[in-house]
């Protein structure tokens, strides 16, 4: 007979371990107990040994669905009298270290419940272990029902009997509740309740939609805008209220065979739709689609983001309906997702219905975004389902970092003992509301965890809000990390890659360099910028970001008088009048408010302009999806040279296929430099979602027998700042 004690780290609260745990001691006959604590799940164990290995086996083999094993201590004890395995109540003590889950899609048990179990019937906020909201509802931690946005909802005998029953899948589900004891469902206007009764709201709210109404509808991190996908007008005029004139929309189906009508769909992407995370997939739109879906959704692009219902709200909903529906964040362009009916009556007036329900949303989460490229998965937004995202490092470090990443697509992330944690999408810091939700998200984590910054880590930039805010804290060390060197030990971080050098290409839109250029487009070598393109002057500074036509007039003056350029018949000269080009070309020979920029994305800009594809931007990267949607597979090419470390490519500005080879292009620079450092290749930053360029690159080096590494379930783009300043700092052991 021997007696264990089990310390287990990881996501192990709230996800039915506990039972788990339970029912695998009292199927093997050992005795003992377990029970929650601020660093995860303890266990007492005792019994023969041949059971006890048999024990250690299961539970890695058995594992609940939403749970994950981090850390793993298992230690001999003194054999005591005990004759029952039971479950403890939680253990509370002054540290905090277990990990939070995130939110995670209804069940298909709990689907059935809905269906079948009369205690659940049509009942919108069903969940159980398994499923349902996690991060959006935790006020801090452990995950006890107090500890989160349904402490006010009292339990009723049933639900509390099978809260307490440690063989229902519902034992210590928090967020336990049914149609007589849980949060209420409304339908309303803007000025009055239309109904509280769930299956009239149901329908009404569904004929709402068919009729050509615009509906906010809450989910789990948030509010989504619904409107019927498939009635053009209702989409033009959601666009009108959004200005939002050609950014695609996210659009909700019924089920995969409703996709499938509407996308071309692999294995890998219908998995990851039906996954517990549910998220939205960028799509290739099908040539010949038979789906009745508006014209307007993705306008100009044959990509389409698209996902299931995540919540049995949703699924009810659905019964109701036959088209997919708009299902996009609620929100103000560059603010937060809302999380009250008060701000979606506050901001979003064209709002002609509300659903809702008093179930508070603690911390607001934002659906996540992924493609698929060359059967991998690459993140594009990290939000619900995949967030908080947890990296556990190879060893403890001493200190605790806090980075507080980008002023664009901005998270944060934190790192203490042996692990890192970023948080979900919190976006642009451009607006006081943005910037409230990155503080409230930084209180969040600090709660979380009794965490307390030793070290702040942000960019360069001086006016990044980040940067201001990090140097007015008190009694904590700040470091600096270059924005581009950030996005390559993002990757390494994903990857725990350590010590070696490695040729790094760091491709996005614009990021601050030194000796006042705006960078973009840099290849380092260990921690060395050793070639970078060739800088272009943005003129008029960050309205060229918005006009890719300013950034192509720059291109063509580096190589044309003003006289030739005026003279040219193409659709960047057209897009002014002559006196702005005469004014333009002043501001470029004097470099007046015009910027030097490497940036590869600012490239990307003006080829789509010099091709005639947009003149002006009307959301970011509009220019590099029209660049993919316009490639034409070739092997065609633009020369290049290097000079001194400089990437200088000998464009003809007026072939017809532009863009392919300037994509075939950036290919061989990328494949030509790899070979001549022979080392191993990291690919970051935001224009590296241009899916085209991506796939191309993987091809060549593979046939190299290169090997690469690229975030897959960390975002590429500015997103993934904040991981990069982490694991710097973690590396170089500040």
């Amino acid at each position: 007979m021997k007696r264990y004690q089990y310390q287990i780290t990881g996501i192990v609260q709230g996800v039915g371990f506990r039972p788990f745990i339970f029912k695998l001691a009292n199927k093997l006959g050992l005795t003992g107990f377990v029970f929650n604590d601020s660093n995860g799940v303890s266990i007492e164990l005792q019994g023969d040994d041949k059971s006890i290995i048999f024990f250690d086996k299961l539970l890695f083999d058995e594992l609940p669905p939403l749970a994950k094993i981090d850390n793993f201590v298992k230690n001999e004890f003194e054999v005591k009298n005990s004759n029952i395995f039971e479950i403890k109540e939680t253990f509370d003590n002054t540290s905090k270290t277990t990990l939070v889950s995130p939110d995670i899609k209804v069940c298909d048990d709990c689907l059935d419940d809905i269906k079948k179990d009369e205690k659940y019937k049509n009942y919108f906020a069903i969940n159980c272990t398994n499923c349902g909201p996690r991060y959006s509802i935790i006020k801090t931690i452990p995950y006890d029902r107090i500890n989160t946005s349904m402490d006010k909802f009292l339990m009723c005998d049933s639900c509390a009997e099978e809260y307490k029953n440690p063989l229902n899948r519902r034992y210590h589900a928090q967020p336990i509740s049914c149609n007589d004891c849980g949060p209420t469902l409304t339908l309303s206007s803007k000025n009055e309740l239309i109904s509280n009764s769930y299956d009239e709201i149901y329908k009404v709210a569904t004929d709402y939609i068919q009729e050509g109404k615009i509906l906010a509808i809450k989910g789990i991190g948030g509010f989504h805008i619904v409107c019927d996908a498939s009635n053009d007008r209702v989409v033009q005029k959601l666009r009108e209220y959004k200005h939002r004139p050609f950014k695609p929309f996210a659009i909700m189906c019924k089920d995969i065979q409703q996709v499938q009508k509407i996308v071309k769909l692999s294995e890998k992407e219908k998995e990851l739709l039906i996954s517990k995370e549910s998220p939205v997939i960028v799509c290739d739109e099908l040539e010949n689609s038979s789906s009745t879906i508006s014209q307007y959704i993705a306008p100009n692009i044959k990509r389409i983001g698209c996902f299931l219902p995540y919540t049995a709200l949703y699924h009810l909903l659905f019964e109701h309906l036959d088209n997919p529906i708009v299902a996009t964040s609620a929100n103000l362009s560059g603010e937060p997702i809302i999380t009250t009916k008060e701000d979606i009556l506050k901001k979003l007036p064209f709002v002609d219905y509300i659903v809702d329900f008093n179930r508070d949303i603690e911390n607001a989460c934002d659906d996540s975004v992924l493609q698929i490229v060359n059967d991998e998965i690459q993140i594009l937004r990290a939000g619900r389902g995949y967030t908080p995202k947890v990296i556990k490092l190879k060893k403890k470090i001493s200190q605790k970092i806090l980075a507080v990443g980008a002023n664009a697509k901005n998270t944060i992330s934190i790192a203490f003992d042996d692990t890192i944690i970023l948080s979900p999408y919190i976006g642009d810091l451009d607006s006081l509301v943005s910037f409230e939700y990155f503080l409230r998200t930084i209180e969040t984590f600090k709660k979380f965890y009794d965490f307390k910054p030793d070290i702040i880590v942000h960019d360069k930039h001086p006016n990044y809000e980040t940067t201001k805010w990090a140097k007015q804290q008190k009694n904590v060390k700040l470091i600096e990390v270059q924005h581009h060197l950030a996005h390559i030990y993002a990757t390494k971080a994903e990857f725990l890659l350590e010590d070696k050098k490695y040729v790094g290409f760091s491709f996005d839109g614009t990021g601050y360099g030194t000796g006042g250029t705006l960078w973009g487009g840099e290849v380092f070598v260990g921690d060395e910028r050793k070639y970078h393109f060739k800088a272009i002057k943005l003129l008029g500074g960050t309205k060229a970001i918005k006009e890719p036509r300013r950034v192509a007039l720059s291109m063509l003056f580096d190589r044309y008088t003003l006289d030739e350029v005026l003279n040219l018949k193409i659709d960047t000269v057209k897009s002014f009048k002559e006196s702005e080009i005469r004014i333009l070309y002043n501001s470029y020979s004097k470099s007046l408010n015009a910027p030097l920029s490497s940036s590869v994305g600012r490239i990307f800009d003006g080829v789509a302009s010099l091709a005639g594809l947009l003149q002006i931007q009307s959301y970011e990267g509009e220019a590099g999806l029209l660049c993919e949607k316009e490639y034409k597979s070739n092997s065609k090419k633009f020369e290049y040279d290097i000079n001194n470390g400089e990437i200088e490519i000998q464009y003809d500005f007026f072939v017809e296929d532009i863009v392919t080879r300037f994509l075939n292009t950036l290919v061989n620079i990328i494949v030509d430099i790899s070979e001549l450092e022979q080392k191993e290749v990291i690919l970051s930053g935001g224009v590296f979602q241009n899916k085209t360029l991506l796939s191309k690159v993987i091809e060549e080096l593979n046939k190299r027998k290169i090997k690469y590494f690229y975030q897959q379930l960390t975002p590429l783009n500015d997103s993934g700042i904040s991981l990069g300043q982490v694991y710097y700092t973690i590396m170089h052991k500040i």
